[in-house]
């Protein structure tokens, strides 16, 4: 096992400070190689495992790929170990109950499929504890006493199907052929992996459960079909008695999120929607696990839960999300709020416990998602993933609140240009998030679709508007932008340009507008409707026509509980002007369109429109299509995300750092790195 010891600094979560000669801005190729920590579990023992990783690196010649990470145990800050040879994968992490095994999925060299294995945490070799022949454990959970595992798995092969397409009967039939996932029981032995684990019977299609610490019963994420739009709007959560079979359902209405089983087995935690219409699950019910009736423990809140943990007295630890800002709060096993822990100058978003313990996962302005320990009620460092970051020159990121035109507050994220904004305004990039149910968080906001802190760098000023739509302002606020898909939502972008041009922060003429999915919508529409106020847009996996992405789009039906409350035919006319390729007429923004070319949310059709609209009908406008074969909705391949890095920072240091809408295309192919091919 290779041991990392952290430096004192980085362990206390200190302030690392670089010299001036260091001190330098950031870049695409610091995006490309940034690390962070993700999923943790904690042992009994008070050990804390956690996956540290990111791309590949393929600056340094490693090969392309998603994400690569490492399995790490840490037993205090600044103490980690990598627990498993370098480069062997791992997934579903967690602690045995006696901490003496961590179990993790993986698929080894010999085997067929993914199963289960566990590495001792006093030192030892890995061996495989649990398979189903066939199938690929997608997830599993020790039983009580840590002598039986429940596995997850897929349907299993279809010799028939198989057969089939070896002759060339290889059709597909749309949305119908899914076949439902397994649950396996293995007993675990000394020597051998149980050849033969019980099926458990499952109502529906699962994608996720649990087990109770007694053994007594399983609570499951069901739902009819796999189909995304189920996932959003049709699943639920059930109970089934593992001795009778019996069924208890939850019947909340809304979409469902993370659910936590209270240690005495009596309780749920979940967190869901309000009701159908509600756009995303941010409130905190507490269910009766002998009836399934569940209560509301801050329905209306102007906030968001995030994520819920109990700990070993039956309290409850929730990361709790207002705005920007976000805090730890504590209620007692009855749902009474007990104590606050303020983030100060972090982004919680995830929180662990076992027993007394608490560790959260946390980002900050200057830095990735890390590991911190809950101590009384102050936070402590125990990661550090990218330590040359302390010779990065940041600009000054902070909340920033305006006032919309018709007296709404809407707040957002603010990074200020690196030496701050220039008489006159700095350039301005409006980065809006997809959704729009979600919402910025005054954290590490800098990745390869996001211009952040690369952007400060070159002098630009960067603004995350989390307008209305957005989560983290309690379910009223999110729903502000149901039935009109532009407005209010997008007439906040303008008034947050607005806004910071008043301030001296912005320069009007030089606004450029960003983001993905409803931000690459949002992007499409200020360079059709609302040209006039952006000059360059990067749009990414976006809508351009409200009609046809109906047809093509797996949500349908979330579409329209939570966004349009219409379905097309209700107002063909109203659909179309909400349509940028409408507005095509008024297209004077230079718009790099970027897409997925597999994508199933937002057809890559969505963005050949648009492409096509604007070559024909203003052939005078600068306008490039990309397409990332093998992405889907936001791009996960290493060379992708670079790619996109470029060309995005680029296209804005074209048309928008100079305010020059008719300049020359920059060339279709960014500039690589010699390292790349080396």
């Amino acid at each position: 096992m290779t041991k990392i010891r952290l430096t004192a600094a980085a362990a206390l979560g200190a302030m690392i400070v670089a010299s001036p000669a260091l001190a330098r801005p950031m870049t695409p190729e610091d995006v490309a190689k940034l690390q962070s920590v993700g999923a943790i579990a904690l042992g009994p023992n008070g050990e804390v495992a956690y996956m540290q990783g990111g791309a590949p690196d393929i600056l340094s010649g490693e090969d392309n790929g998603s994400y690569d990470a490492t399995l790490m145990v840490a037993t205090a800050p600044g103490e980690a170990k990598a627990y498993l040879p370098e480069g062997m994968s791992a997934g579903n992490i967690a602690f045995s109950p006696d901490g003496e095994w961590l179990g993790f999925t993986h698929k080894g060299e010999d085997d067929e499929e993914t199963g289960v294995y566990a590495v001792p945490i006093a030192g030892g070799a890995y061996k495989k504890i649990a398979a189903v022949e066939g199938t690929n454990v997608r997830d599993f959970v020790w039983g009580p006493g840590g002598r039986t595992v429940y596995m997850l798995v897929g349907a299993g092969e279809d010799d028939q199907r198989e057969k089939e397409s070896k002759k060339g009967f290889n059709s597909i039939v749309y949305e119908e052929e899914a076949r439902a996932p397994r649950l396996f029981r293995a007993n675990l032995m000394d020597d051998d992996v149980d050849a033969e684990p019980t099926a458990i019977a499952l109502p529906g299609f699962v994608n996720s459960f649990d087990v109770s610490s007694d053994g007594r019963f399983i609570i499951v994420g069901t739902q009819p079909t796999p189909q995304v739009d189920d996932t959003y709007v049709k699943q639920r959560i059930n109970i089934i008695d593992l001795a009778s079979g019996g069924i208890t359902e939850v019947k909340t209405p809304g979409k469902i999120g993370d659910a936590e089983i209270s240690p005495d087995g009596k309780s749920l935690t979940l967190i869901a929607g309000v009701d159908m219409n509600d756009p995303a699950e941010t409130t905190l019910h507490l269910v009766d696990v002998a009836t399934g009736e569940y209560r509301a423990l801050n329905a209306g809140a102007p906030e968001a839960a995030v994520d819920a943990e109990y700990l070993g007295n039956g309290d409850i630890a929730v990361v709790i999300h207002q705005g920007v800002d976000s805090l730890l709060r504590i209620y007692n096993g009855n749902g009474r709020m007990k104590r606050e822990i303020p983030a100060d100058g972090m982004a919680l978003s995830g929180v662990e416990a076992e027993g007394s313990t608490v560790v959260v996962r946390a980002s900050a302005p200057t830095h990735p998602s890390e590991l911190f320990s809950l101590s009384r009620s102050s936070f402590t460092r125990w990661t550090n993933s990218n330590d040359w970051l302390g010779d990065i020159t940041f600009g000054n990121q902070r909340a920033y609140t305006y006032t919309a035109r018709d007296g709404q507050q809407v707040e957002g994220v603010l990074i200020e240009p690196v030496g701050g904004a220039p008489e006159g305004g700095a350039p301005l990039i409006l980065n809006v998030h997809g959704g729009p149910e979600a919402h910025e968080s005054n954290g590490w906001v800098t990745a390869y679709s996001k211009p952040g802190q690369v952007a400060a760098g070159k002098g630009y000023a960067v603004f995350l508007p989390n307008y209305r739509g957005s989560t983290g302002y309690g379910t009223a606020f999110s729903k502000q932008h149901q039935g009109n898909y532009t407005d209010p939502e997008f007439t906040d972008l303008v008034d947050a340009k607005r806004a910071l041009v008043a301030d001296g922060i912005a320069d009007g003429d030089r606004t450029g507008i960003t983001g993905g999915s409803y931000g690459g919508y949002a992007s499409a529409w200020g360079a059709t409707y609302n040209s006039d106020e952006y000059a360059a847009s990067v749009m990414f996996v976006g809508i351009s026509n409200q009609i046809s992405k109906f047809g093509t789009t797996d949500i349908p039906y979330e579409m329209y509980n939570v966004h349009s409350r219409a379905w097309p035919w209700d107002d063909w006319q109203k659909m179309l002007e909400v349509s940028p390729i409408y507005h095509v007429d008024k297209a004077e923004t230079p718009i790099l369109i970027m897409h997925g070319a597999e994508d199933t949310r937002v057809a890559p059709s969505q963005s050949y429109e648009l492409y096509r609209s604007i070559k024909v009908r203003k052939p005078e406008t600068p306008v490039r299509l990309v397409l990332f074969p093998g992405e889907g909705h936001g791009n996960r391949q290493a060379a992708a995300k670079y790619d996109y890095n470029l060309r995005m920072m680029r296209w804005f240091d074209t048309y928008l750092m100079t305010g020059d809408r008719k300049a020359p295309m920059p060339a279709s192919r960014p500039d690589l790195p010699d390292s790349i091919f080396e």
